[in-house]
């Protein structure tokens, strides 16, 4: 929702923001806000991640120091006065404010839904927006924490409905005035603010008091709303799993990733899905269909159904050799408790890495992380992250591990002052069937991450002992520029082998360390997510899988690397036809015949006689085509095989001139009806009696953006880069037209393309 003219902030006129801190998840969302909203922003952090990067690009705030020309600054909490950048903007009489201030400023003129309390409001806001996405409810909205899948952290939103984190660690939780608050918990935290969990609850009651509508707090008895006095003219409403809730909810079920939720007392639906585990999300979830029936949503309970989940919560990063790693942001111990409580299976071995975070927190709760972490099977403690704090007599990692030793004598305790050793202990350690989670809010998803690259650093090693010299393999390789679409990140090992026994050697030491394998052919067809693909990549992109050899017999040998429009070329210069509808596919053969692909009316498996391929276990074989189960955009005997060429029977051998022509009519009319930009293609599968193209279109999404990634004008179901989108705006826009078809015709688009390294399901 840009506005045409910016309304005053702090009593003066702001057009120009400057925020420093712009890297942290509270921060950052809100500069995304700022700029959709209308304002100039930019923003600078001295440890910005990529991925957030990427998120302020595409919202519109430009990363640079602080600019010459600027009205405001607004900065984290995280930041200390002496910063110089803050330093700066005093010394040039810039006001400054806090990033709590500057979110009450500007929702204070909007329908203000505020989630706070100690623990689990990044979630639980994260499935409202979600819920109110799903109902077509165009609110906005600032979520302390990135989406899985890429989606935007923050948008303007048209409706007067704004959804936003509201946090209470250094009291510009005052600042708010909500039309609805809801209260996940109210449990004790940031003792170095809130000396007594009294002074908290007076924060928390003082919100309560201030709130203009109503009030949602998880109940219904301590911590509920009954002993929360909200002031006259408002109703207080409880949820929870506890049984006389207003809105109860009751797990039923809660297996493969989905959880499935009975709903009473005030809900309007009877059951819910939610893709979460556990009872913590299960309450977040609770909270979070409560709010939006509050606010006015028809639930039907699949709204959650496909919710894509935020980092850092239960985020799996890694299935690599049978051992599932994961990262949390649980800093507090009912966070941690509930968080081992929902990842215990029996028969695993739970391995937790946990960094303490503040000195204070772990000085006043070093019991009762001992007591939470006491559900692990094994520990791994790191010293504590200070976020700026001086340390605090009783609050390092050597009292927890004390304090772990009386709870559990019998637990595996790993801590070493300095962080020594934990690594290589850890990795020693860790078996196959083993659940891995690091656990904390300060540094330790970086720790996570080069205990990761370690373990590839050794597989891309191994491979590279056992092929050819003239095999590449890499680390890291950008996939981006090997697609047609040009976007997304790097494959965590790349290899192009350089002959079939190399190919083989690489397949079988994927297999034997439990990693998977994935073939890029010409990069057409799919979509690279942005934080690339954890596998290992196989191109056979090395010239000797790009043969053709005519036969006298009148077919045709080709390598499975041989690109298409190659294909084409050679053979009509060889004056044989029949391959004409290939010349504008832009693959190459291997994935032509995977996917059996086709154009022009015209499928790759018309002129396919054998195909020779590798199984997974390196076996070589070749199958005459009546062998072989091929339809629409499938062969099933490549789905877990590759393909290493194929006998060809061209329709007859004419004159090359008849050829060319021919290609030419197929250029000109593919140029007329197709885009120019990079593009994967068809984004959608054609729905039985229409085509998504046409629904698209009569949906009015021509021309629709999301950052540099747009609907075609040419073709409405082909998504463009106009230059320098990424995978997450071109999986936003995915998800927008699909939301926009779906409530226009009431059509579920299915995606056509391949998402890869990972799947729609958990995606869309």
């Amino acid at each position: 929702m840009t506005r045409d003219v910016l309304p005053p902030l702090f009593g003066r006129t702001v057009q120009r923001v400057h925020c420093i801190g712009v890297g942290g998840m509270g921060l950052g969302p809100l500069a995304i806000f700022l700029a959709r909203s209308g304002w100039t922003v930019t923003g600078e952090d001295d440890a910005l991640s990529m991925e957030m990067r990427r998120q302020l690009q595409r919202g519109g705030v430009v990363i640079a120091p602080l600019p010459e020309a600027c009205d405001l600054v607004v900065y984290s909490s995280a930041i200390a006065p002496a910063h110089a950048a803050s330093a700066a903007a005093g010394a040039r009489g810039i006001p400054r404010v806090r990033r709590g201030e500057m979110l009450a400023a500007v929702t204070a003129g909007r329908r203000l839904v505020a989630v706070c309390g100690s623990h689990g409001k990044t979630t639980t806001t994260a499935m409202l927006i979600t819920v109110l996405r799903r109902a077509g409810v165009d609110a906005g909205y600032v979520l302390g924490g990135l989406f899985n899948g890429g989606a935007a952290p923050a948008q303007a939103g048209a409706a007067d409905w704004v959804v936003a984190e509201i946090d209470e660690s250094d009291g510009t939780i005052g600042q708010f005035a909500p039309e609805l608050t809801v209260a996940v918990n109210l449990d004790w935290d940031h003792p170095d603010f809130y000396r007594s969990a009294g002074a908290l609850e007076t924060a928390f009651a003082d919100l309560f008091q201030r709130t203009r509508g109503e009030v949602l707090v998880g109940g219904p008895t301590r911590n509920g709303a009954q002993e929360i006095d909200v002031g006259p003219q408002k109703r207080a409403w409880t949820f929870g799993l506890e049984q006389g809730a207003d809105f109860e909810a009751t797990l039923v079920a809660d297996e493969g990733g989905r959880m499935t939720l009975r709903l009473s007392g005030k809900f309007q639906a009877g059951e819910a899905t939610v893709r979460a585990r556990g009872e913590f999300n299960a309450r977040n979830a609770t909270a979070a269909l409560a709010a939006a029936q509050l606010m006015g949503v028809a639930l039907t309970g699949d709204e959650l159904a496909d919710f894509p989940g935020v980092r850092r919560r239960q985020t799996v990063l890694s299935t690599v050799g049978g051992v599932t790693v994961m990262e949390d942001y649980a800093h507090h111990p009912a966070e941690i408790r509930a968080l081992l409580a929902s990842l215990r299976r029996p028969g695993g071995v739970l391995r937790v890495v946990f960094q303490p975070h503040r000195f204070s927190r772990t000085a006043q709760f070093k019991a009762e992380f001992a007591d939470a972490l006491a559900q692990a099977d094994a520990v791994y403690l790191l010293d504590v992250y200070s976020a700026g704090e001086m340390p605090v007599a009783g609050g390092t990692s050597a009292e927890v591990a004390d304090a772990l030793h009386r709870a559990a004598p019998a637990l595996a305790v790993h801590y070493a002052a300095g962080d020594g050793g934990w690594s290589q202990r850890l990795t020693a350690e860790v078996r196959s069937g083993d659940v891995v989670v690091f656990v904390g809010a300060g540094d330790i998803e970086r720790r996570a991450r080069e205990w990761l690259a370690a373990r590839w650093d050794g597989l891309a090693a191994e491979i590279s002992q056992g092929v050819s010299a003239a095999t590449k393999v890499r680390r890291e390789e950008s996939l981006a520029p090997k697609t047609t679409m040009r976007v997304g990140g790097a494959a965590r090992i790349y290899v192009e082998p350089a002959t079939a026994e190399d190919l083989r050697a690489t397949v079988a030491a994927a297999r034997a360390r439990g990693v998977r394998w994935l073939m890029l052919g010409r990069g057409s067809n799919l979509v690279v997510p942005d934080e690339g693909v954890d596998g290992v990549v196989i191109s056979l992109a090395a010239a000797a899988w790009a043969t053709f050899e005519a036969r006298g017999d009148g077919r045709v040998w080709a390598g499975a690397g041989l690109r298409l429009k190659n294909l084409c070329g050679l053979a009509a210069k060889a004056g044989l036809t029949g391959f004409e509808f290939l010349e504008g596919v832009p693959g190459n053969l291997g994935g032509a015949l995977r996917m059996n692909a086709g154009a022009m009316g015209g499928w790759t498996f018309d002129v396919v006689e054998a195909v020779t391929l590798m199984d997974a276990d390196g076996t070589v074989r070749t199958l005459p085509k009546a062998e072989m189960e091929v339809g629409y955009r499938h062969c099933a005997e490549l789905k877990n095989a590759v393909a290493l060429g194929a006998l060809l029977r061209p329709a007859a051998q004419v004159e090359a001139d008849a050829v060319n022509r021919q290609l030419d009519v197929y250029r000109r009319k593919r140029q007329e009806s197709q885009p120019r930009e990079p593009s994967a293609g068809c984004i959608f599968k054609n729905p039985p009696g229409t085509s998504a193209g046409r629904l698209i279109d009569e949906s009015g999404l021509k021309g629709a953006r999301v950052g540099e990634a747009e609907v075609s004008a040419v073709h409405a179901n082909f998504i463009v880069n106009r230059g320098g989108a990424t995978a997450g705006d071109v999986l936003e826009l995915v998800r927008h037209v699909r939301a926009r078809v779906r409530r226009a015709t009431g059509v579920e688009l299915e995606p056509e393309v391949i998402l890869f390294g990972q799947t729609w399901e958990e995606t869309l």
